[in-house]
């Protein structure tokens, strides 16, 4: 059985450049096979030795067992250090951390509303993608990505060559601003979630900048939604992965062992600072 404790040395095996900022990087063990299991909405630690360690969302769907992959944004020391690497290069991975999304229980049966921002849409691929892999499982499927500029959308090739191209499977793309060369909608998430005007029997999954989320949130209960039927994830607050640091600590909550996925009416009982 794994232990999320040990790390165990990774190859990454392929890199993909999403965006000016971010990568995809898949890694699978020196013999080919996957580090560990995992459920969708859950994190790993990676680590490069002598320069650091942090926690991803793995974005690969647990249908896939022969690598993961980590989206990742270049923001700090060790992303920097992160995008310099090539296949072939080793990396620590240990995992996986938090709780996941309740996709055999509380999203089963039911249509699904994935609404991302930016860099979000990380830790929802691996949601939608487990949910391709099972589409029987599941309802009508419908994404609403945005992002700052047609070159921010991450997974950009996969949305338009698989995800738009799926039958029961709607996808609505958004830019903050106009752009040449785009012919889509522009706007910001929070309002072409309401100017679509989904019906209130679906069930909304939400990941972005917080300040999306919010007035995204905002506009579901507009709308008519229930809290109770929107999730979403705070992996961002996690540093430990254990409990044992404290910086996710929210309240009685540990994002890292309590979460990082949430119901939103769950949020409601912890303290403003989230």
């Amino acid at each position: 059985m794994n232990n999320p404790l040990v790390p165990v040395i990774g190859v990454i095996t392929d890199v993909r450049r999403d965006t000016p900022d971010v990568k995809t990087f898949r890694v699978a063990m020196p013999d080919g096979s996957k580090p560990f299991e995992h459920i969708p909405g859950q994190c790993a630690m990676l680590s490069v030795p002598g320069v650091g360690e942090a926690m991803f969302s793995v974005t690969s769907s647990p249908t896939n067992k022969e690598f993961m992959e980590f989206s990742i944004k270049k923001c700090g020391c060790l992303t920097s250090w992160l995008h310099a690497m090539e296949p072939g290069q080793a990396v620590t991975v240990r995992g996986p951390y938090g709780n996941g999304f309740p996709v055999d229980t509380d999203f089963a049966g039911k249509d699904l509303v994935f609404v991302a921002g930016g860099i979000g849409l990380a830790p929802l691929r691996s949601v939608i993608n487990y949910c391709r892999a099972k589409r029987s499982s599941y309802g009508h499927i419908d994404v609403v990505y945005g992002s700052r500029s047609a070159d921010d959308l991450v997974d950009y090739p996969e949305i338009t060559d698989e995800w738009c191209k799926e039958d029961d499977f709607d996808v609505y793309l958004t830019i903050d601003r106009p752009q040449d060369g785009w012919d889509g909608h522009v706007g910001f998430v929070p309002n072409y979630v309401k100017e679509i005007g989904f019906d209130t029997n679906k069930t909304v999954i939400i990941c972005g900048p917080p300040i999306m989320i919010k007035f995204t949130l905002a506009g579901l209960v507009e709308l008519g939604f229930n809290k109770e039927q929107v999730y979403t994830t705070m992996e961002m607050r996690m540093k430990c992965g254990i409990g044992k640091c404290g910086r996710c600590n929210i309240g009685s909550k540990y994002i890292c062992k309590d979460g990082p996925v949430f119901r939103c009416d769950q949020l409601e009982q912890l303290p403003a600072e989230y």
